[in-house]
């Protein structure tokens, strides 16, 4: 009876697709036509080219496809792929993410441990068809969460094993499912195993009606930075290593957002008064308003420089709207600030500048990192600020007390030692499915 009511469901679905292109197509056409970027990358999630790809592929095994929605997910496979691709030397290691940026950002990150980096395929029946024939993997593995009913579907016809890893239910999402359960339940029951972040997520996945054999709780992947990250000598450029640098301190505020660089920028213009061997290294998490942030310094009458335009490390204000640099930034910053979290954008990572023993600050909004955040919280390895006022008196109060600094950056380096292991225990579940041939 599941199945046939799952077999109405995708049909449902298919219907909903046709009317909905027949309506959209002729005003969806000429934008995708004589749009560079949406042409060849719409072309290419259609199926169109990939078996050219795929022809450099080469027979080795097993074929594990990992999938990343967007950059935040892709941070957090970084540390599984590079333990993949040690674990399975030999192995056919497909990365896909489903946004522009994120294509971006595993490019820049996991791209030389990956040997296929492809947009994922629009949920279209021929489309992820053509995809699943030609990559053939033995094993997918969806990093959070990127839900398509043709999609796995299709994976359960051709008989791949499909996992869902790093897996979160935010309350939002949670009424979601419980509300569109009959939509979202078929989806979920398709994977062999769903790996949770938490105690908490997996008791909502339960009573969501996913059976308990199914579900395990392994952890956060966020919680291990790719080994990447750990080389900033070798990213940051030869100008880091500037012997005038522990003369001076710095602040790096990283994937800021609109709303967050006025008060970055005023807050460090007035820390500038009183400590003028302050820098700042301010990236925006989207790298083409490198010029929207370099205007608003010159506003407030502070000289700027942008990598992305020759800046070099070591200036007193310097935007890095360039991809690939701020991890290993990280390691020369003495404190950082963590974007997205003082306007309502979820926030951001903030293991990385913690990994290296660094101090963090961020705003309210942390929804994305909620456990990390209240993790640091709890040991003293990051403040959180609601405003500029409370932004400027942490800042002022690190840069007047080093050894407070320093407590609090080892804290942070203290619990990211204590969650080691995250990337093993989800490397083992995939290597027991493998071994194990699971298929649905």
């Amino acid at each position: 009876m599941e199945k046939v009511y799952q077999a109405f469901m995708l049909i449902i679905y298919n219907l909903m697709q046709i009317i909905l292109a027949v309506l959209l197509l002729p005003v969806l056409l000429p934008v995708v036509l004589l749009t560079p970027k949406y042409r060849t990358n719409t072309g290419l999630r259609l199926g169109f080219g990939l078996a050219g790809l795929v022809r450099d592929l080469g027979k080795g095994g097993p074929r594990i496809w990992v999938h990343a929605l967007s950059v935040g997910e892709v941070s957090s496979a970084g540390a599984l792929v590079g333990s993949l691709r040690r674990q399975y030397p030999d192995g056919i290691l497909i990365f896909s993410t489903s946004t522009g940026s994120g294509r971006a950002y595993a490019a820049a990150t996991v791209a030389g441990q990956v040997d296929l980096l492809v947009p994922f395929p629009l949920d279209l029946l021929w489309s992820v068809e053509r995809f699943i024939r030609l990559l053939r993997p033995e094993v997918f593995v969806l990093v959070e969460t990127d839900l398509w009913p043709n999609f796995l579907a299709s994976l359960k016809r051709h008989g791949v094993a499909a996992l869902l890893v790093n897996g979160r239910v935010s309350a939002e999402s949670f009424r979601k499912y419980r509300a569109f359960r009959c939509f979202f339940g078929p989806m979920f029951k398709t994977f062999g195993y769903i790996a949770m972040q938490t105690e908490a997520d997996l008791e909502k996945m339960q009573q969501l009606g996913m059976p308990a054999a199914r579900l395990l709780k392994l952890g956060n992947l966020k919680y291990e930075v790719p080994a990447g990250a750990a080389a900033p000598e070798e990213k940051a450029g030869p100008e880091s290593a500037d012997p005038a640098r522990n003369a001076r301190r710095l602040w790096v505020a990283g994937s800021t957002h609109r709303g967050e660089e006025e008060v970055i920028l005023r807050v460090y213009r007035k820390l500038r008064a009183d400590f003028n061997d302050l820098q700042l290294v301010i990236a925006p998490r989207k790298i083409e308003r490198g010029a929207e942030v370099a205007a608003l310094a010159d506003d407030l009458g502070l000289e700027s420089s942008r990598r992305s335009a020759g800046g070099k490390f070591g200036g007193e204000l310097l935007i890095l709207d360039t991809l690939g640099e701020l991890a290993a930034l990280y390691k020369e910053a003495d404190f950082a600030f963590i974007g997205g979290s003082l306007v309502r954008e979820r926030g951001h990572n903030p293991l990385e500048p913690a990994l290296f023993g660094r101090p963090v600050v961020f705003g309210p909004h942390m929804e994305d990192f909620a456990e990390i955040a209240a993790d640091l919280l709890a040991v003293g390895g990051a403040v959180r600020v609601d405003d500029e006022h409370g932004l400027a008196a942490i800042l002022r109060q690190w840069l007047s007390n080093d050894e407070e600094r320093r407590t609090a950056g080892e804290r942070a380096a203290r619990l990211i030692g204590e969650h080691r292991g995250v990337t093993d225990r989800h490397v083992e579940l995939i290597g027991r499915v493998i071994d194990r041939g699971f298929a649905r």
